[in-house]
């Protein structure tokens, strides 16, 4: 296998939403993701896209779809993460994960708390399914700009670290791809020992 096929990237993307999914309004959060990741990622991706109404069965069938069969290295939902009874992504999220890792979202918080009080509402969290990473991002296409690759002031410099920065390294120790980021959208962080010698 060359190394363009061991760093193809495979990531499900889903939009979890009743009203853009039965066609009352355009979705906006998949083309706000392939737009952020296009940036972002040096590696070829492959994307899965899933456009799925509030229902939890359907999540759930949805994510370990995208995990078992798709094969895919990353999972990335939006949507449906608040307290009102029909947002269930985290609640599916969990019940298909094998492992929380509950780091992501109070990262999210985190950062969404620099803008709005009601960001500890929220309910975003992330887990782990077999081989692949399941997060759950917000349904605003800034939003989920700012929770990937965190806040920088005037001069470009990291104020708050964006949940990207770690994604790449987290796949690593899952078994995924070696994933390569663009350093002015988002900077990688692995340990020294971890980091491929550039290619020449």
């Amino acid at each position: 296998m060359s190394d363009t096929q061991q760093d193809l990237l495979t990531v499900g993307l889903v939009s979890v939403s009743d009203r853009a999914s039965s066609g009352i309004y355009q979705d906006q959060g998949i083309p706000a993701l392939k737009e952020w990741l296009s940036a972002a990622l040096k590696n070829p991706v492959m994307f899965e896209t899933r456009l799925i109404p509030d229902e939890r069965p359907q999540i759930e069938a949805t994510l370990a779809e995208l995990c078992d069969s798709a094969g895919c290295d990353l999972v990335l939902t939006t949507g449906g993460t608040g307290p009102a009874p029909r947002d269930v992504t985290p609640d599916a999220t969990l019940a298909v994960g094998d492992r929380e890792m509950p780091g992501f979202g109070e990262q999210m918080r985190q950062i969404s708390l620099r803008f709005v009080p009601t960001a500890i509402l929220s309910r975003q969290t992330a887990v782990i399914r077999g081989r692949t990473l399941i997060l759950n991002l917000p349904g605003q296409p800034k939003s989920i700009r700012e929770t990937l690759e965190g806040l920088k002031d005037a001069d470009g410099q990291q104020i708050v670290p964006g949940i990207f920065a770690a994604v790449p390294y987290c796949i690593d120790l899952i078994g995924g791809p070696y994933i390569e980021t663009d350093d002015a959208v988002v900077k990688a962080f692995r340990p020294k020992s971890a980091i491929r010698p550039p290619r020449s």
